[in-house]
């Protein structure tokens, strides 16, 4: 099992605001455990938040519409 993180290690491996965290968190753009009243993210949750929003570099194909 993923180690849980709260709100302000999350926000910390992400390099953002604690702000931010929760924003995700209320909008429902990450995955959260409930304990009791407090939230925890899994690291694999955060992992995958993360890569789901990498984007791919463009290619020189793609900036002209014609090969190099």
């Amino acid at each position: 099992m993923d180690p849980l993180l709260t709100v302000f290690e999350a926000a910390d491996r992400l390099n953002t605001s604690v702000r931010f965290v929760r924003r995700l968190i209320a909008e429902r753009r990450i995955e959260f455990v409930k304990v009791g009243r407090h939230v925890r993210i899994s690291e694999s949750a955060l992992i995958a938040f993360v890569v789901a929003g990498t984007v791919a570099p463009l290619t020189a194909y793609d900036v002209s519409g014609r090969a190099a």
